[in-house]
């Protein structure tokens, strides 16, 4: 502790700042391309996610999602989906999506968000192949709808399942489960 100039106690940090992420930039760069390329509107929120080793994340307009992730596998060389996640927050639902390049191993993750009451989010499977199994099991588990999936229907449950067991407001049809 220090005193100030009127003798009062003032808390010093013992830690150094931290310098930003070098990914800073980066993103920067990448929310700029994609927003002259698609339009102004279609990242809603960019940054780096220096707790999971400086990942750049982009927060996607559903409506624009398809056109940002041609760009992102035929521009910037994301080959590949390696996971897709549903997530269900209180007040929104949302589609975590974790692209690598194999030719530079750069990594960035992509967030979608869908309302609640009706999740849907378009379809990525003609992009990346990966996608298909993954968007089943998100549909399977929360509900949420892939609009051009060429075959949106359970992939883990039984057909005459009631309801999707991984949403916060599910409640089962049976129980005693």
């Amino acid at each position: 502790m220090t005193e100030d100039r009127k003798g009062e106690g003032v808390e010093v940090s013992s830690e150094p700042e931290q310098a930003p992420s070098p990914e800073r930039a980066k993103a920067e760069a990448l929310t700029e391309w994609i927003r002259l390329a698609v339009g102004e509107d279609a990242i809603e929120e960019s940054y780096v996610n220096e707790k999971d080793g400086n990942r750049i994340c982009l927060v996607v307009r559903a409506d624009h999602w398809p056109n940002v992730a041609r760009l992102l596998k035929e521009k910037e060389r994301f080959d590949y989906l390696r996971s897709l996640a549903g997530v269900d927050f209180e007040t929104h639902m949302e589609v975590v999506y974790h692209l690598t390049s194999l030719e530079t191993r750069e990594n960035v993750c992509v967030k979608v968000r869908t309302s609640r009451e009706s999740p849907s989010i378009p379809s990525v499977a003609s992009v990346w192949a990966t996608a298909d199994w993954h968007e089943r099991e998100a549909y399977d588990l929360f509900g949420i709808r892939f609009p051009g999936h060429p075959d949106l229907r359970r992939i883990l449950l039984p057909d005459d399942w009631v309801g999707h067991p991984l949403r916060k407001d599910y409640e089962p049809h049976d129980p005693e489960v």
